[in-house]
C-alpha cells in the first residue's frame, strides 16, 4: 500500500508539473522585430508599447545609413526581414514588391480609415486595391518668408494679407520682382530652381504617371511641364540664390538674410531653426503660391514573413491612433495624419521664432486641403533626372529647351530599364 500511496504521489507531481508548464508555455511573450530610423517614431511610444501589450516583446531597430537600400536587399533577398517595417515617402517603389507586405484591409484597416485624411491613406494603396502602408506622419507645405524683408519692401507682412497676396506662382515672383527693386539684387527671393519644381508639382493630383504608371510628362499640360517652367522662369528672372538645403551655403544665405522666402514642407520648420538662429522672431509662415501640397511623410508596413499579422496589426494601429499622433507631434514634430489630431490645440501653440505665429494654423489647414496624388514606382528615379537638367539651367546657363529634351531622353530610357 506504501508503494502505491507514493507512486500516486509522484503521479499527481508529475502531473502538476506539467500543467505548470504548459499554463506557462501559453504565457510567453510573443517578439515582434520593428524596423525604423532616427526621429521616424517617437521612442517614448515604443518604450510603452509592451506596457500596452504585455504578451508582445517589442524588438525595436532603429536602422541607420541607407534605409531604403537596405529593406531592398531584404526584400531582394527573398526571405528574412522584421515585422513591421516603416516607409518614407517613397511607399510607391514598394508597390512591385507588394506581396512581400500583408494587406491591411484584410487585417482589419478599414475600420480605422475614416480617421485618416484621405489623400494620405490612399498613398499607402497600391493600383490595385492592395493596402499595405498605414500612415504615419505628414508633410504639408507653406510659404516660410521674412516678414522684415517684405515689410522693408513694401509687400505685405501679415500671414494671411501674404497668403492673399502670392496666391499663384506669378503672383509670387512678381512680389519677388518688387523685392528686389527695393532691397537690391542680392536679396533673392528664393532658394533654389529644384525647390520651385517639387513644390509645384506636390499641388498637383499627377506628377509623372497615372495609376496604369503610363508616363504623362510629354504633355504640355502636364503638371511636370507646368512646374519645369515655372522653375526656369524663376531662374531666367533671377529670383533664385542657387543654394541647396542641407549646406553651409543654405545656412548662411537664411541666417544673414539674402533669401527672403521660400516654400517648404512642416519639417523646414526645425532646420531653419537650427540653421538661422539668429534670425528668430522674423520668420513667418503664410498658405503656399499655387496651392496646397505635401512634400514627406511616413508609414507602417507588415511583412509577409511575420508570423504574428494580427498582433503587428493592432500595435501600429495603436502607435497611430489620434491621441498617440498628438504626443508624437509633441515630442519629435510628427505632424499628423490622422483628422482628429489636427484639432488638437498642441498643433496651435504660438511659437517665438516666428514672432509669435501660431504656424500650426497654416500647416493644419494646408493638410486637409492636400490633393489626393499617385506618384508611380519610379518617382524618384525620374525626379532625380530631371533635377539633374534643372540645376544645368540655373548652375550652367544650359538652354532650357535643350535640357528639357534631354530630361524626356533619359527618362524615357530609365522607363525602359
Amino acid at each position: 500500500m506504501a508503494k502505491k500511496r507514493i507512486a500516486l504521489t509522484l503521479f499527481i507531481l508529475v502531473l502538476t508539473v506539467c500543467g505548470c508548464s504548459a499554463g506557462n508555455s501559453s504565457d510567453k511573450k510573443i517578439t515582434l522585430t520593428l524596423w525604423y530610423w532616427n526621429r521616424g517614431l517617437d521612442d517614448k511610444l515604443i518604450a510603452s508599447l509592451e506596457n500596452q501589450f504585455p504578451s508582445i516583446r517589442i524588438n525595436a531597430q532603429k536602422i541607420g545609413g541607407d534605409f531604403k537600400s537596405k529593406l531592398k536587399t531584404t526584400l531582394a533577398a527573398g526571405s528574412g526581414g522584421p515585422d513591421i517595417v516603416a516607409f518614407n515617402d517613397w511607399v510607391t517603389e514598394m508597390f512591385p514588391n507588394s506581396d512581400r507586405f500583408y494587406d491591411l484591409y484584410e487585417l482589419g484597416a478599414k475600420e480605422i480609415e475614416p480617421d485618416f485624411l484621405d489623400w494620405k491613406w490612399q498613398l499607402g494603396v497600391s493600383p490595385q486595391g492592395k493596402m499595405i502602408a498605414l500612415p504615419l506622419d505628414t508633410g504639408p507645405t507653406a510659404l516660410y518668408y521674412r516678414a522684415d524683408l517684405f515689410q522693408k519692401a513694401g509687400l505685405p507682412d501679415d500671414p494671411q494679407e501674404v497668403g492673399k497676396a502670392m496666391g499663384t506662382w506669378e503672383d509670387y515672383f512678381a512680389a519677388g520682382e518688387k523685392l528686389q527693386a527695393a532691397l537690391g539684387k542680392d536679396v533673392k527671393l528664393t532658394d533654389n530652381i529644384g525647390g520651385i519644381y517639387t513644390q509645384v508639382n506636390a499641388q498637383s493630383d499627377k506628377i509623372y504617371f497615372t495609376m496604369d504608371e503610363t508616363f504623362i510628362g510629354e504633355d504640355a499640360s502636364s503638371s511636370m511641364k507646368k512646374a519645369w517652367d515655372l522653375a526656369v522662369r524663376a531662374s531666367k528672372m533671377g529670383l533664385l540664390a542657387n543654394t541647396n538645403g542641407g549646406t553651409s551655403e543654405w545656412n548662411a544665405a537664411m541666417n544673414n538674410g539674402k533669401i527672403a522666402s521660400f516654400v517648404g514642407a512642416v519639417w523646414n520648420k526645425e532646420i531653419l531653426m537650427q540653421a538661422a538662429p539668429d534670425t528668430a522672431g522674423k520668420w513667418r509662415v503664410a498658405r503656399a503660391p499655387g496651392g496646397d501640397g505635401n512634400n514627406g511623410g511616413s508609414f507602417l508596413s507588415i511583412m509577409t514573413t511575420s508570423e504574428y499579422p494580427e498582433e503587428a496589426f493592432e500595435v501600429i494601429k495603436w502607435l497611430q491612433n489620434p491621441e498617440n499622433q498628438v504626443k508624437s507631434f509633441i515630442d519629435i514634430n510628427l505632424f499628423p495624419s490622422a483628422v482628429k489630431s489636427l484639432d488638437d490645440q498642441a498643433l496651435l501653440e504660438k511659437e517665438e521664432f516666428f514672432g509669435g505665429q501660431a504656424t500650426g494654423e497654416i500647416f493644419t489647414e494646408s493638410a486637409r486641403n492636400v490633393k489626393p496624388s499617385y506618384f508611380g514606382s519610379k518617382y524618384a528615379n525620374l525626379n532625380g533626372i530631371v533635377n539633374r537638367q534643372l540645376q544645368s539651367v540655373a548652375l550652367q546657363g544650359k538652354d532650357p529647351k535643350e535640357a528639357w529634351e534631354d530630361a524626356l531622353a533619359r527618362v524615357k530610357k530609365e522607363l525602359l530599364r
